[in-house]
């Protein structure tokens, strides 16, 4: 239970498709345990990273059609996850909703902002030197980011500021957008029962 006595914000969603079955579960108010398989070890590890980096709870499930390639898998897992956090936020209020971060990891930097508006939207500035990293197709994290930020409403800018390593690259975006996620969803104690919009609806 959070510290602040509220019940654990919690959202489960599963979806299939005749090309992938995801199951996802966040815990907002978690401490970053996470428990992550997908059948792409780099997109395991990226999507642990978020959830270390966050301090959400994550359990994502996904059996794909790797067969033919990682790009359904990508993509349902983002609208799975994205749903999963839309659920746990709930009707918005008391949280912050913004999040923003600037984060380095060795020579690359990565600038990540957010805003749970549900006006889904992605900006996304991050070049790639090479076409995979993993059993990865680095294409597929644009997708990914994507289909999360249109599945949870979120409008999202993921700029690269800096970076030769194209692991270096993708880590400090995966870290940056967790840190954002992390300051979005959590609650304002100076606004804990307030919409934080004057339209009076999100």
């Amino acid at each position: 239970m959070p510290k602040d006595g509220r019940d654990e914000r919690l959202g489960t969603v599963t979806r299939k498709t005749n090309e992938t079955s995801v199951s996802a579960t966040v815990n907002l108010d978690g401490g970053g345990a996470y428990d992550v398989s997908t059948g792409i070890g780099f997109f395991d590890h990226m999507l642990e990273q978020l959830s270390k980096h966050s301090l959400i709870d994550m359990t994502i499930k996904a059996d794909g059609d790797l067969h033919i390639d990682g790009h359904h898998t990508a993509e349902d897992v983002g609208i799975t996850l994205g749903q999963a956090i839309k659920e746990a936020v709930g009707d918005k209020k008391g949280i912050r909703r913004y999040g923003h971060f600037d984060l380095v990891m060795d020579e690359a930097r990565a600038s990540v902002s957010l805003d749970l508006s549900n006006r889904p939207f992605l900006i996304w500035d991050v070049n790639f030197t090479v076409d995979r990293l993993g059993e990865m197709d680095t294409e597929l994290f644009q997708e990914f980011f994507n289909a999360l930020a249109g599945a949870a409403g979120m409008t999202l800018h993921v700029t690269q500021l800096a970076g030769t390593n194209n692991h270096h690259i993708i880590e400090a975006t995966f870290k940056a957008f967790a840190k954002s996620l992390r300051m979005a969803v959590e609650t304002d104690p100076r606004a804990a029962d307030a919409l934080p919009s004057t339209k009076g609806a999100l």
